[in-house]
């Protein structure tokens, strides 16, 4: 017998949470199958909630022995590198059981199944010997990180994010595959907690889909706090010599090492697609294992969707797979057509000061339109950073040379995550400069920034008095 529904979600991530909700809002009996982490997926349980939460220890430890305030002196009587990992997982389950298990409960049309999925007909799948059959199909299941191919890796061992958040011992030292956002959130995070970390990369530099002004100032920045970052290099082997783990590795055609307790892996991710027999429906994937959907989150089946990590949409975060899980159920129960406009959607690497953006960059807007009128700002002359003796960062923003159309904001400053938010909407509103210039942001505010780089573009801004 076969159990009928009228939706089926495979996953139990951002997207397949916002799906069911969305499908419960709708009254469509609804399946929502997961397996591997539990409920909520990667961001609750070994993404972004546990990594801020550290990066956050992280930053006290810091701020404690460089705050910059004459007349203060503070000391850091002990850090227990355990407590600090105990108090993580605490945190993760609290809000896995507020944000996920509670809400399950109060889905009415919602089913909720543990247990490994694959297509096992047309409109069919089978889970622990079930067979379960429906209309319609979402596919959620999300990404693993990768394992490069390098000699002797799997041998010697290593870490991914989900391992590095629940380390019993704290390494002494530590070298990181990659330099995206998790190999850099990482770095820091034990390179403040005292870890020795090197960042092996194998591109020209770190983070090379961002603002390159920026990215190149945070390099600076992380290496003069004591993160070591190697970049164009190719790793050859890793070995294990006397307890230690080894990475061998060329730069510049030079043979180099690096010596660690543990190896942690950041170097991108592979999509969920393997165990799913998506050759039985005849679902296409790319090169990457990525399942290949259109803007509206369409496969080349009729009746299957897919959202998140585990397709190949242009940006993978938290919040637009929990937007494309909402959109995608109306789109496929509603026959609806909604899709994201991932240009004005900002990204963020939470590091301190962190990394923020939103639109094009000067690379990108170079590529589609020939020129860039780009303004870059230091934050020393922004006051409220002044005042909190934080000027180390940068704002720069890019507009349309003619109409003054803001076309991408990028911020390398404390909390940048959080200033990003009023660029968004001038990115997605399609405003000007001069609907920036009318603006009257509270003073001191390290958002004035953004009214700073807008007035740089026809003001000699280190003429100007404070209240702008």
């Amino acid at each position: 017998m076969t159990n009928q529904y009228d939706l089926i979600i495979l996953g139990g991530g951002a997207s397949a949470f916002a799906a069911a909700i969305k499908a419960n809002e709708l009254k469509k009996k609804t399946a929502i199958i997961n397996s591997g982490l539990p409920a909520g997926g990667t961001c609750v349980n070994v993404g972004c909630v546990p990594s801020k939460l550290l990066l956050h220890a992280g930053e006290v430890l810091h701020m404690a022995k460089n705050h910059g305030v004459p007349g203060i002196e503070l000391e850091v009587k002990n850090f227990n590198f355990n407590k600090v990992i105990e108090d993580e997982l605490k945190m993760v389950e609290g809000f896995r059981n507020e944000k996920y298990e509670k809400v399950l409960k109060n889905l009415e049309y919602v089913t909720y199944v543990e247990g490994k999925a694959q297509f096992s007909g047309e409109k069919e799948i089978e889970v622990n010997g079930e067979k379960l059959s429906a209309d319609k199909f979402i596919i959620a299941t999300g990404s693993t990180a990768n394992v490069p191919p390098i000699e002797g890796i799997k041998e010697v061992g290593y870490v991914t994010h989900i391992e590095a958040l629940k380390l019993k011992e704290q390494p002494k030292e530590m070298a990181i595959i990659g330099a995206g956002p998790v190999g850099l959130e990482f770095a820091q995070m034990y390179s403040r907690f005292g870890t020795k970390v090197t960042i092996l990369q194998s591109r020209e530099r770190i983070f090379p889909h961002g603002e390159s002004e920026l990215t190149a100032r945070l390099t600076e920045l992380l290496e003069k706090e004591g993160v070591t970052i190697k970049t164009n290099v190719e790793i050859k082997s890793a070995r294990s010599e006397n307890g230690k783990k080894i990475l061998s590795y060329t730069v510049n055609g030079e043979t180099e090492e690096v010596i660690a307790d543990e190896i942690l892996l950041a170097a991108g991710k592979t999509a969920n697609t393997d165990a799913l027999n998506l050759d039985v429906p005849g679902v296409k994937v790319n090169e990457c294992k990525a399942v290949a959907v259109n803007d509206t989150f369409e496969t080349n089946i009729p009746y299957i969707y897919a959202v998140g990590d585990v397709t190949n949409l242009p940006l993978r975060l938290e919040t637009t797979a929990g937007h494309e899980g909402t959109l995608v159920v109306e789109n496929a129960l509603n026959e609806k057509k909604n899709s994201i406009d991932y240009n004005t959607v900002p990204y963020a690497i939470f590091t301190d000061p962190g990394y923020a953006s939103v639109g094009l960059t000067e690379d990108a807007q170079m590529e589609r339109d020939g020129v860039c009128a780009c303004r870059t700002v230091p934050f020393e002359v922004i006051p409220k950073a002044g005042i909190t003796r934080r000027t180390e960062g940068l704002i720069k923003m890019g507009i349309h040379p003619k109409t003054k159309v803001i076309l991408g904001v990028h911020i390398l400053a404390p909390n940048a995550a959080d200033l990003i938010a009023q660029a968004m909407v001038l990115v997605k509103n399609k405003n000007t400069i001069d609907d920036v210039l009318n603006s009257e942001p509270v003073f001191p505010t390290m958002s004035e920034a953004i009214k700073y780089v807008a007035l740089s573009f026809t003001k000699d801004i280190s003429q100007l008095s404070c209240c702008i």
